[in-house]
């Protein structure tokens, strides 16, 4: 039995070199999941401001139908995801797709999947200015620093 794998993956380009790094590089026996967050935007609605709340519930479809349209495209990453790695040779049923709306935030949550028993995590370099890296940080450089138990490989 291989380790535990845990690419964390979006519907970007660098997601999707994530996972071909993962199918040209490691063996077939390992287990993956594929696991994406996505940004619940009914949370938008639960600002308590009198200046946006009118603003968010005359929009409140445009955000929903936004929400539906990332969805789909995020599981239609992840379905390519898992077809890239079974021509790879990986067995179908030692890969995952898990995805969860965002819970505490998108580097946390990855961080606490993370912490369910994997050996490895995988997920591309967002492509941030380094400016905005150095002041605002990015999902990958948080869940770098912050997972302490597991190898994390960052695909560029």
């Amino acid at each position: 039995m291989g380790q535990k794998i845990l690419v964390a993956l979006d519907d970007s380009e660098n997601a999707m070199r994530a996972v071909e790094f993962v199918a040209r590089t490691f063996i077939p026996e390992h287990q993956v999941t594929l696991f994406s967050v996505l940004a619940d935007t009914a949370a938008i609605f639960d600002i308590q401001s009198p200046e946006l709340t009118p603003y968010f519930v005359s929009q409140r479809n445009v955000f929903s139908s936004l929400e539906d349209k990332k969805r789909e495209l995020v599981t239609g990453a992840l379905q390519k995801a898992k077809e890239t790695l079974v021509r790879a040779g990986f067995k179908e049923q030692d890969i995952a797709i898990k995805v969860q709306n965002r819970k505490i935030g998108v580097a946390r949550d990855i961080i606490d999947e993370a912490n369910s028993g994997y050996q490895v995590i995988v997920m591309g370099r967002r492509g941030l200015s380094s400016i905005s890296e150095f002041l605002l940080g990015s999902v990958s450089q948080k869940v770098l620093h912050a997972c302490k138990d597991a190898t994390i490989l960052l695909v560029t």
